[in-house]
């Protein structure tokens, strides 16, 4: 993905998407005609992150949907690009978008003014317009957290290692997350963060994780694309966590993922579209574990660690918010009062790093 362009936008945009409560259009949108999805990939479906999780996704959809979805690869998070990709689409008689790119945000509000009678969804976009366009982003620091609780009761040394993309809100609260989960199974545990620059820089990931094996780390967690920290854990001997889908496949170091769960979402929503019910929210849809993400653990996590990890994933999808005070920053600044808890603002617009996190995001 190309967040990493907008950094000075991205945060303030996200926020201004959440920071309300979640409210629909008062009439549901219709469709005209027989529907007809198709999803659109700026990569290849088989990149081993982001975008093979969501093709992964439409596989399962065309089961539970009962009808086939075709695909796109490769094109590009640039207007020009995109809009006459759409253009075709939408004359062939196709008239459910389903999207998978930030860079794709205005190009897709512009198209979706174009074409009303065109349901539009984009994972990880930033425009909504409560008529025919949603956008819609999972709490991955929920999934990262109790991954990270994994990586805090199986670490030897006491010290873990992140290698992350880009130093945004929705990469710091993974970072974040890991350590705070981290922290529940071993509290003087302490985490270094690498960041990369990049979303899928398989170079710069493997000497990053290089780099965090040879201070002694002995699990790296990654919010990166591709499964290159995994394999480098591998090759040290050391353990992992992986991030998009279940990275054990790359790597028996991987011993825990936080990954994503498209069709438990879109499945229930082209359903509501298919059937004239669907009222996208103009603020977007932001929604957690068992809707957009969960976890994935190995047979190589004891067990009384993985029925700690569990359990607190039936408490997080019960409630339990994972952002109450007090939490202190790098600099022992309080960025979250005992008492208090982080607004979803307070999360998309989360510049720092909090105590026990070696690194910096400058």
């Amino acid at each position: 993905m190309v967040i990493f362009r907008y950094l000075g936008m991205v945060s303030l945009v996200f926020i201004s998407l959440v920071m309300f409560s979640f409210t629909a259009q008062s009439e549901a949108f219709k469709l005209k005609g027989k529907a007809k999805p198709v999803k659109i990939y700026f990569n290849v479906k088989n990149d081993g992150g982001w975008v093979q999780a969501h093709d992964e996704a439409r596989i399962k959809m065309e089961k539970a949907l009962g009808m086939k979805i075709p695909y796109v690869e490769k094109i590009p998070e640039v207007a020009s690009e995109l809009k006459p990709a759409v253009d075709k689409f939408v004359k062939r008689g196709y008239n459910i978008i389903m999207a998978s790119a930030f860079g794709y945000s205005d190009a897709l509000k512009e198209l979706a003014e174009k074409y009303p009678d065109v349901a539009f969804v984009n994972a990880a976009g930033t425009t909504n317009n409560g008529k025919n366009l949603m956008s819609y982003y999972g709490r991955t620091y929920e999934s990262q957290y109790l991954c990270g609780m994994v990586a805090g009761a199986m670490t030897k040394t006491g010290k873990i290692g992140f290698v992350a993309a880009v130093p945004i809100g929705l990469v710091n609260w993974t970072v974040n997350g890991y350590l705070m989960g981290a922290r529940q199974m071993n509290p003087n545990v302490t985490l270094t963060v690498v960041y990369t620059g990049g979303w899928y820089d398989p170079v710069k990931e493997r000497a990053a994780a290089e780099a965090l094996a040879e201070k002694g780390i002995d699990v790296i967690g990654q919010h990166v694309d591709t499964p290159t920290p995994q394999i480098v854990a591998g090759e040290k001997g050391i353990y992992s966590t992986g991030h998009h889908r279940d990275m054990s496949e790359f790597s028996k170091s991987s011993v825990c993922s936080s990954v994503w769960v498209w069709d438990r979402f879109l499945t229930p929503t082209v359903k509501q579209i298919v059937d004239g019910k669907w009222k996208p929210s103009e603020y977007g849809a932001f929604e957690g574990l068992g809707s957009m993400t969960d976890i994935a653990l190995t047979d190589d996590v004891p067990k009384d660690v993985a029925k700690k990890v569990m359990a607190e994933r039936q408490a997080i999808i019960d409630g339990k918010n994972i952002w109450e005070g007090p939490i202190v920053d790098q600099s022992g600044k309080v960025r979250v009062p005992e008492g208090k808890s982080a607004s979803v603002g307070d999360l998309w617009g989360m510049d720092y790093l909090i105590k026990g996190v070696i690194g910096t995001t400058k």
